[in-house]
């Protein structure tokens, strides 16, 4: 047998940070957030020293499950403002509501980036709560205000609808989101329709 070459290693190493992150994020819905490194392990199905060689400890897991949550919804953001420019109305709110909702639906990193915003990022250590409620704010809250052409709170109404439905995604178990009827009712959050 033929000794791994260092791209074969790199990319084992590759796939089981991202299995861990994955299992991690998971873990968060599972526990409510208060989990441990064994909790992980135990959901990623592979040895607790294992993912304590890659993280030594929750800290530094959760920021990193938040950094590629952040960096996949700043990657749907830019990629539906490019889609649509300049020329936002309802039925492209709509489409966006709808794709965030798929995005969240099978990435749950980038859903916990929104869940955690809902929460004031308060399961963060108080050194990083700033920082990440700072970049959440620049990165995809203010855009998606500004392409919503919105200033009142309509846009925290129907980011609420969005993560409180997708919650039950997680939280309940339930097996498959009702996209258009979820994105439907978030719209009429922020067109204030009855």
């Amino acid at each position: 047998m033929c000794p791994r070459t260092k791209e074969q290693n790199e990319l084992i190493r590759m796939q089981r940070s991202e299995q861990i992150l994955d299992a991690a994020a998971r873990t968060y819905f599972r526990t409510g957030g208060s989990f441990d490194i064994r909790d992980v392990a135990r959901e990623a199905e592979i040895g607790y020293g294992t993912v304590y060689h890659y993280y030594p400890n929750r800290h530094l897991l959760i920021e990193d499950v938040l950094a590629s949550g952040f960096e996949r919804c700043e990657q749907a953001l830019a990629e539906w403002a490019n889609i649509y420019g300049g020329d936002q109305d309802e039925r492209q709110m709509l489409t966006y509501c709808k794709s965030l909702l798929r995005l969240w639906e099978s990435d749950a990193r980038a859903y916990l980036v929104y869940k955690m915003a809902a929460e004031h990022y308060a399961g963060l250590p108080e050194r990083d709560r700033h920082s990440t409620k700072r970049r959440f704010m620049e990165r995809l809250y203010t855009p998606l205000q500004s392409f919503a052409q919105r200033e009142d709170d309509s846009v925290d109404h129907m980011l609420a609808v969005l993560v409180g439905c997708c919650g039950l995604h997680y939280y309940a178990g339930t097996s498959e989101l009702d996209v258009d009827r979820i994105a439907k009712l978030a719209m009429h959050a922020i067109t204030k329709e009855s």
